[in-house]
């Protein structure tokens, strides 16, 4: 070849499998390091335990969200059922006004029928007199 078209740098040497193995091991070594400082680290410990506290707090006010609607819709359901109730009973007691009223002019009725034959015979008596 020509020195005109050669490389002037020579060419990055390929590392072998042992030097790739070593590297493999340091740096999963570092990364081991690491990851002890930072469990280790008081701050990271202080973060976890405010973030557990928000998670505790966030979970209690959602209980207690639960339960006043729970409570709300029980009281909901059972003022619908006593305004059932209510309502049932004054279409009882509208139906019963009724059938009396619908009674007592039944027997106004067949009191003056039976008015009006007792006059019609008390007049055939006294024609017949």
């Amino acid at each position: 070849m020509n020195a005109q078209y050669r490389n002037p740098k020579p060419s990055m040497r390929t590392p072998n499998f042992a030097e790739r193995l070593s590297m493999a091991n340091a740096a999963k070594k570092a990364q081991l390091e690491r990851a002890k400082r930072i469990a280790e680290a008081s701050e990271r410990a202080k973060r976890l335990k405010v973030r557990e506290e928000t998670i505790a707090d966030r979970n209690r006010r959602i209980a207690e969200r639960e339960a006043a609607e729970l409570t709300a819709r029980q009281a909901a359901e059972a003022a619908a059922r006593e305004a059932e109730r209510q309502a049932r009973e004054e279409a009882e007691a509208r139906r019963l006004a009724e059938q009396t009223k619908r009674d007592a002019a039944e027997t106004a009725e067949r009191e003056a029928i039976l008015a009006a034959r007792r006059e019609g015979r008390k007049k055939k008596k006294r024609r017949g007199r």
